[in-house]
């Protein structure tokens, strides 16, 4: 997640009251995209396969087009890419977070962060 200072930007996407997208999610995108497999981001990120999997299939249903296209395992291994789709939405996502995160800057962070204790 994007920091400015003290400040930690966390942009969450909803579709009605489901999250659709967030950072977690943008990093597992990110991450399937390395590493080729949903198994194996979720074991770079500390998640589970079944919580890595179950995090694909709700972005996957929460946008028009599916964000990722998985392989079932096997003798042929399976694997994971991210869809044209899916390549857009992470795009767009972390160019709204820096986006974010450059308006945010300016007088009213740096009176809050004067307010704030001195890092220990």
């Amino acid at each position: 997640m994007p920091r400015a200072g003290p400040l930690k930007i966390k942009l969450q996407l909803y579709v009605g009251e489901e999250r659709a997208f967030g950072p977690g999610r943008a990093d597992l995108l990110e991450a399937i995209d390395h590493e080729g497999s949903i198994s194996a981001a979720g074991r770079s990120l500390g998640m589970s396969y079944r919580y890595a999997w179950m995090l694909v299939e709700s972005m996957n249903h929460g946008f028009v087009e599916k964000l990722v296209e998985a392989a079932p395992g096997g003798k042929r291994g399976g694997g994971a890419v991210l869809t044209d789709a899916g390549r857009r939405v992470l795009a767009a996502y972390r160019s709204l977070e820096a986006k974010v995160v450059e308006s945010a800057r300016g007088e009213a962070l740096d009176q809050l962060q004067g307010l704030l204790k001195p890092e220990a």
